[in-house]
C-alpha cells in the first residue's frame, strides 16, 4: 500500500520517518513517501490517490486549503477550519480531515500538563496553524482567544470562519501585530498561553533568531508554545524560558496529528511513543 505527505516542498519534512515507523512496527505493508506536487499538478495527484493500492495521504503546505476541491467529502471539523492536513481512501471516495486541531490539545494535555478549559490564549498568526490551534481552543472550552496578526482583518476572517465551533462562551478577538509599546496595553499581555503559528525563527530561515512578538509579552506563568520543531528551541522559546515561562515546542503536536490520522487510515492504535522516538532521531 502508498501513503505519503503531498506538500511542496517536503524534503524537509521528518513525516515520513515516523510514520514509515509506526507501519513497519504494526507489521503493515505500507511506503509512506514525501511527495513534491506543484499547485498546478495537484488535482491530477490526488486523482490517483483513488487506486486501490492507496491509504490515502497527509496534506502540508502550500495544499492544505486548495486541496478540498479535490475531496469527496470533508470532515465537519476539517471544513470548519479550512483546511486538510489528511486525505483517507475509502473505496473509490477521498475524505478529508484535519488533526492538527486534536494533535495540538493533546500536546499541551499530555506534554505541558494543561487542559485549554478555562485557559485564556494568544495566538500569533492567522494561517492555516493558527486555524487549527483556535479550533482545539473553541472545541476545548477557552474563555477567550485573541488572535494576533500583521494584518487585523485576516485575524477577523479566522475568528468568523471558525464562529460555528464556538460554543457561545468563548470571547474572541482580533488585533493587529505591532511593536512592544502598541502592545503594551493590548490582551495579548493577559493570556495564559501564547502560541506562535508563524515561521518566524524557523531553522534555514533569515529570521531564525527574531521573535514574532516582541520579548515584553513574555512573562513568568505563561505557557508559550512554538508550533516550530526545528529548531527545538527557537529563539522565541529561549526568550521565554528566560522569564521563567513555561515552554513547549512543536514536535509533539507534529507527531500527535500524525498519530491520528495513522489511526484513520489503519483503524488501529497508533504507537505513538515509538513515533515520537523516531521524529526526534531523524531530527
Amino acid at each position: 500500500m502508498r501513503v505519503g505527505l503531498i506538500g511542496n516542498p517536503v524534503k524537509h519534512s521528518i513525516s515520513p520517518r515516523f510514520q514509515q515507523a509506526a507501519f513497519d512496527a504494526a507489521g503493515i505493508d505500507a511506503r509512506y513517501e514525501a511527495w513534491n506536487v506543484p499547485p498546478e499538478e495537484l488535482g491530477a495527484f490526488v486523482a490517483a490517490l483513488r487506486r486501490p493500492d492507496s491509504l490515502g495521504a497527509n496534506v502540508t503546505i502550500p495544499h492544505k486549503q486548495s486541496v478540498r476541491a479535490f475531496l469527496d467529502e470533508i470532515d465537519p471539523v476539517a471544513a470548519a477550519i479550512g483546511a486538510v492536513n489528511t486525505i483517507v481512501r475509502v473505496e473509490d471516495r477521498l475524505i478529508g480531515y484535519n488533526t492538527d486541531a486534536v494533535g495540538f490539545a493533546r500536546s499541551l494535555r499530555d506534554d505541558a500538563d494543561i487542559e485549554i478549559r478555562g485557559q485564556t490564549i494568544g495566538v500569533v498568526g492567522a494561517g492555516g496553524a493558527a486555524r487549527a490551534v483556535v479550533a482545539a481552543a473553541l472545541r476545548e472550552g477557552a474563555t477567550s482567544i485573541v488572535v494576533a496578526a500583521r494584518r487585523p482583518e485576516q485575524a477577523e476572517a479566522l475568528l468568523v470562519d471558525l464562529a460555528p465551533l464556538n460554543r457561545g462562551d468563548t470571547a474572541t478577538r482580533p488585533i493587529r501585530l505591532a511593536d512592544a509599546d502598541a502592545l503594551r496595553d493590548s490582551p495579548l499581555n493577559e493570556v495564559t498561553i501564547l502560541v506562535n503559528t508563524t515561521p518566524v525563527g524557523m531553522a534555514h530561515r533569515g529570521d531564525v533568531h527574531d521573535l514574532p512578538v516582541p520579548a515584553a509579552l513574555l512573562r513568568q506563568g505563561t505557557l508559550v508554545c512554538d508550533l516550530i520543531y526545528n529548531p527545538p528551541q527557537t529563539a522565541f522559546l529561549a526568550a521565554a524560558a528566560a522569564q521563567g515561562a513555561r515552554v513547549l515546542n512543536g514536535l509533539p503536536m507534529l507527531v500527535y496529528q500524525g498519530a491520528a490520522a495513522w489511526e484513520l487510515w489503519t483503524k488501529k492504535p497508533a504507537p505513538v511513543e515509538l513515533m515520537r522516538r523516531a521524529a526526534e532521531e531523524a531530527l
